[in-house]
């Protein structure tokens, strides 16, 4: 079994691994996930929305341009202050909190929250069970929430037919590779990136659920209701999905 420190996350965003965080995903992409996201929480414009984690505040952007109150939650400083510097160019008013994603000290004050992009799972089980109680709590009874994530449903069959991936953003060169070990139920990838002769390398681990597993996770936190889809297309999830994403509600205070 591989040794994996477990806090990986809160080094792996930085140097050009931000840059790919940043630069992968354009403007097109962005809209589109925004439009699913405005469509599944189906709330008034002035609604306060929690983005956690946000990343550098692709969505969180976005979605404050759609006249949304969002507040942006990451670990990560690099990620923030570049989402800090595209807001002001944007005019685009979110408020920015450096934490970590299980600390969101707001009990009741959201209209709905998302979790985006693959950002679930970070955590032992424990952790992520955390993470999703700290995420009701902020929510207010019936609020919505979205998280896009790959499960071992997805995911598993992908990883068996391409170990290696390669990604070109712009100038910089970028390979995964992944294992999955089966006895922790963790994807194991080494990321190396690449730009001109410049060569970093760092680790990601994401512990991997199975759609009953998850749905349990959340139900534990508080949700239910669950509508689960395979594509922003509203495509039902199920045999032969690549991804999944839960449209969820708290039902009730979770404490």
């Amino acid at each position: 079994m591989m040794e994996t420190d477990p806090d990986w996350w809160r080094n792996f965003f930085s140097g050009l691994a931000l840059d790919f965080v940043r630069d992968s995903r354009d403007e097109n992409q962005t809209e589109v996930e925004a439009d699913f996201l405005q469509q599944a929480l189906q709330l008034a414009p002035d609604a306060r929305i929690l983005d956690v984690p946000c990343g550098g505040g692709r969505l969180s952007l976005e979605m404050a341009r759609r006249g949304y109150r969002i507040t942006g939650v990451d670990i990560s400083h690099p990620l923030l202050e570049s989402g800090k510097s595209r807001s002001a160019a944007l005019d685009a008013a979110v408020s920015w909190e450096c934490r970590d994603m299980r600390d969101l000290p707001w009990p009741g004050e959201f209209d709905a929250a998302f979790c985006w992009w693959s950002s679930f799972g970070y955590f032992d089980d424990a952790g992520n069970a955390d993470f999703l109680m700290a995420v009701s709590h902020a929510l207010k009874p019936g609020a919505a929430f979205v998280l896009d994530t790959p499960l071992i449903e997805t995911r598993l069959p992908e990883m068996e037919s391409q170990e290696r991936i390669w990604w070109q953003v712009g100038d910089l060169l970028v390979l995964e590779e992944r294992t999955f070990d089966h006895v922790t139920s963790r994807v194991e990838s080494d990321w190396t990136f690449i730009r001109g002769g410049l060569t970093e390398k760092k680790h990601l681990s994401l512990r991997l659920y199975t759609y009953r597993e998850l749905c349990g996770l959340l139900e534990q936190a508080g949700f239910g209701n669950h509508q689960a889809y395979g594509s922003t297309d509203w495509e039902p999830f199920g045999l032969g999905s690549t991804w999944l994403y839960m449209v969820t509600s708290k039902l009730g205070d979770s404490g």
